[in-house]
C-alpha cells in the first residue's frame, strides 16, 4: 500500500543521488602533461617510388563549427593541427588530450553552414555562462541534466538573428583556418590540406561531404548546403572552381546516416543522374568515409547475413529504418558497390567505383580514434566518462545515446612522399584504405600472372606494381578465361594487437543481372582450417580481461601475406574485390569507461578493430 511514508522512502534515495556530485575520474589527466605541450619532433619521411603509407584525419571540426561550439568547443584550427602532429591541447571539459602516437596528414572540416559564427557572436547558451569542466566537477546530476537538456535544445539555431556582419565573420574564420593550415604545413614531415564540410541534410538524411583543396587556392568561402543543398550543384560548382585553378574533392562521409539516398542513382528532384551529373559525381567523389565516430558503413547484417564480421559498430540511430534492403543498399558500401555493378549489367557506366578511406569526424579539435584513450565528440554529450556511460545525468540511455559512439577511424594512404600533391593524387586514384583506429600496414594488388613465389622474392613491390594494379584499380580485361590472381600483405600495428585473418571480399552479377556477394578467408593465424559443413574458420578465440581492460597478444599474427586465385571465377561477369584485415579481439573504448569508473562492462565489451581497402574492379572485354 502507498503512504506518504513509503513514497517518501523510495525518494529520498533519489534525491539524494540527483543532488550529489558525479564522481568522473576522466575529468583528471591519466598522465601528466600541459594542454599546450608542443608535439614532438618527427623526421622526415624520404620519397619512395614503391611508395609508403601514412596514417591521418581528413575530418576535424573545432569551435568554428556551431553545433561544436553549443557543446563547448573552444578550440580553434591550430589547435586542431597541433594536437594532430601529437601536442596536447585542452578539451572543452577542461583536462588535457593528445594523442599516443603523432599522425600524418590532417584537415579541418568545419561546416560551411555559418562558419565561425556562434563563436563571433557568443549568443546566450549554458555553456557561455559556465564552463562544462564546472558544471561536470561541481553539478550534480540534476544540474548536469538541466545544462544537458538546455544545451541539446540549444543546437537550434534557427531564432539567432545574424546581423550584416555574418559574412564578414565567415570569411574571417575561413581564412584563419586557411592561415593554421599553411603555418603547420611540414612538406615530408605533415601535411595539412584545407577544406571544410558541406552539411546538407534534407528531410534529415545525412548527404555531407567533406571538402579538400590540393593547394592553398580556394575560394574567398566555402560553398555551403545553405546556397544549395543539392549534390549535383555542389560538383557543379567545384567544376567552376577547377576551372579557376582550384583543384579538390568532395569526400561523402555517414552514408549509413542517409536513409539510403547517398548512393541512389537520383538527383534532388527524384530522377536518374543526367550523364553529365555522373561524369562530375565520378570526377569530384572518387573516395568515400567508411569509418568514423558515427559508425561504421562498409555492410550491415542484414545486407550481408552470411558475413559474420558485419555487426560491427553499426550505429543504431536509425534502426527502424534498416530493414529496407534498397535502403541499406544505398546506405552502404558493399551494397552500393554491389548496385555499381547492376547497373552496368544493364548497360550502362558503373557509377560506384569509389574507393574508401576513414576519419573521424571529432568535434572538439581531435581525432577521438584511440578505444584506451577516447574523449568523446561532443563534449556536452559525450565529453567525459560519465557522461558517456550516463552515470552523470538522470535520463534514460534512450535519450542520451550513452555507448553509441565508435572511436574511430583513420585513412590510410600510399603515397610517395608526404606532401599534399601527392597525397591527394593518392586521393584522386583510389590508392587508400580505411582503419577504424590502428594503423595496420595492408597492402592489396590484383594481376593476371601473380604467383605465390611473390610473397618471397625481392622487390615484391616493384613485381606487383609492373604486372597488376593497386588497390583502387581496375583490372585489364583479357580473352583468355585465365583467373585472375590477388596479391595482399597485412602487417599488424606495431604498437596493437594481432592479426586474426585477412579476407577478399568478392561481388559479381548474374545473368539475370542481380548481384551477389561472397567472403574468402584468404589467410589466417595460427593452424586454423575451414570446417568442412559451414565451410567458416574457426574464430580465433579471446582473451580479453574485461574486467581491466586488458588483453593478450598471445593468439594472432605479426605479419599475414597470401596470393589468392579467384576458383570462381567467370570471365564474362563484372566483379569487385576488396580486402579486408581482422585484428583479434580487444577491449572496446566502453570497457575502459566502465573500468574506470567500477562499472561492469556493457555489450559488446570487445571489437575486433580492422581495416577495409578500395576495391579492385574487373569489367569483361565486350
Amino acid at each position: 500500500m502507498l503512504t506518504p511514508q513509503n513514497i517518501l522512502a523510495a525518494l529520498v534515495p533519489i534525491l539524494l543521488v540527483s543532488c550529489a556530485r558525479v564522481e568522473d575520474p576522466s575529468l583528471y589527466p591519466r598522465y601528466k602533461a600541459s594542454s599546450a605541450q608542443p608535439p614532438p619532433a618527427k623526421r622526415a619521411v624520404a620519397a619512395n617510388p614503391d611508395k609508403n603509407v601514412f596514417f591521418g584525419d581528413l575530418h576535424i571540426h573545432t569551435s568554428y563549427s556551431n553545433d561544436a561550439y553549443t557543446m563547448g568547443v573552444r578550440a580553434l584550427p591550430d589547435d586542431a593541427f597541433t594536437y594532430a602532429q601529437g601536442g596536447s591541447i585542452e578539451h572543452a571539459a577542461g583536462y588535457p588530450i593528445r594523442l599516443q602516437r603523432p599522425l600524418d596528414f590532417a584537415a579541418v572540416t568545419d561546416h560551411a553552414e555559418q562558419l565561425g559564427i556562434l563563436r563571433a557572436m557568443q549568443p546566450d547558451l549554458p555553456l557561455s555562462r559556465r564552463s562544462l569542466r564546472d558544471v561536470l566537477i561541481n553539478g550534480s546530476r540534476f544540474a548536469i541534466t538541466k545544462t544537458w537538456l538546455q544545451t541539446v535544445n540549444g543546437m537550434d539555431q534557427d531564432d539567432i538573428e545574424y546581423d550584416a556582419n555574418a559574412e564578414s565573420i565567415m570569411r574571417n574564420a575561413w581564412q584563419k583556418t586557411i592561415d593554421a593550415a599553411q603555418q603547420h604545413y611540414l612538406p615530408g614531415v605533415f601535411t595539412t590540406f584545407i577544406g571544410y564540410e558541406w552539411s546538407a541534410t534534407p528531410n534529415g538524411d545525412n548527404l555531407h561531404r567533406n571538402i579538400i583543396y590540393r593547394g592553398q587556392r580556394v575560394p574567398g568561402l566555402p560553398y555551403s548546403s545553405l546556397q544549395s543543398n543539392k549534390p549535383e550543384d555542389l560538383w557543379r560548382e567545384l567544376a567552376k572552381q577547377h576551372k579557376r585553378g582550384m583543384q579538390a574533392l568532395a569526400i561523402p562521409h555517414n552514408s549509413n546516416l542517409s536513409n539510403g539516398r547517398m548512393w541512389e542513382q537520383l538527383n534532388a528532384a527524384g530522377k536518374p543522374l543526367t550523364a553529365k551529373q555522373q561524369a562530375l559525381r565520378e570526377r569530384f567523389e572518387p573516395i568515400s568515409e567508411i569509418m568514423q565516430v558515427k559508425g561504421t558503413a562498409e555492410t550491415h547484417p542484414l545486407l550481408s547475413p552470411q558475413d559474420e564480421f558485419a555487426r560491427f559498430e553499426n550505429y543504431q540511430l536509425v534502426a527502424e529504418k534498416e530493414s529496407d534492403s534498397a535502403i541499406l543498399k544505398g546506405s552502404y558500401l558493399r551494397g552500393a558497390l554491389r548496385t555499381g555493378l547492376e547497373f552496368a549489367h544493364n548497360g550502362a557506366v558503373n557509377p560506384n567505383k569509389f574507393g574508401v578511406i576513414g576519419s573521424s569526424g571529432g568535434h572538439n579539435a581531435s581525432s577521438p580514434v584511440e578505444e584506451d584513450n577516447y574523449h568523446g565528440t561532443l563534449p556536452m554529450l559525450d565529453g567525459s566518462a560519465a557522461l558517456r556511460m550516463n552515470t552523470a545525468t538522470l535520463l534514460p540511455d534512450s535519450k542520451t545515446h550513452a555507448g553509441m559512439g565508435s572511436a574511430a577511424g583513420l585513412a590510410a594512404i600510399w603515397a610517395e612522399q608526404n606532401t599534399r600533391a601527392s597525397l591527394f593524387d593518392a586521393l584522386r586514384r583510389k590508392e587508400t584504405y580505411a582503419t577504424s583506429g590502428p594503423r595496420i600496414r595492408l597492402r592489396f594488388f590484383g594481376g593476371w600472372r601473380y604467383s605465390a613465389a611473390l610473397l618471397s622474392q625481392a622487390g615484391s613491390i616493384q613485381q606487383a606494381y609492373a604486372s597488376g594494379v593497386p588497390m583502387g584499380g581496375e583490372l585489364p580485361a583479357r580473352g583468355s578465361a585465365a583467373a585472375p590472381t590477388f596479391a595482399l600483405w597485412a602487417e599488424k600495428d606495431p604498437q596493437g594487437a594481432n592479426l586474426d585473418r585477412v579476407q577478399i571480399i568478392k561481388g559479381w552479377v548474374d545473368d539475370s543481372g542481380q548481384s551477389h556477394e561472397k567472403i574468402y578467408d584468404v589467410a589466417a593465424s595460427g593452424e586454423r582450417t575451414p570446417d568442412l559443413k559451414t565451410g567458416k574458420l574457426p574464430t580465433v578465440g579471446n582473451i580479453v580481461y574485461v574486467r581491466n581492460a586488458t588483453y593478450a597478444n598471445a593468439i594472432g599474427a605479426g605479419r599475414l601475406a597470401s596470393v589468392w586465385r579467384d576458383p570462381d571465377f567467370d570471365p564474362t561477369v563484372a566483379a569487385f574485390y576488396y580486402a579486408r584485415v581482422i585484428e583479434i579481439p580487444t577491449p572496446r573504448w566502453t570497457t575502459f569507461d566502465a573500468t574506470m569508473l567500477g562499472l561492469p562492462a556493457p555489450s559488446p565489451s570487445t571489437l575486433q578493430e580492422r581495416a577495409v581497402s578500395s576495391a579492385i574492379w574487373y569489367s569483361p572485354s565486350r
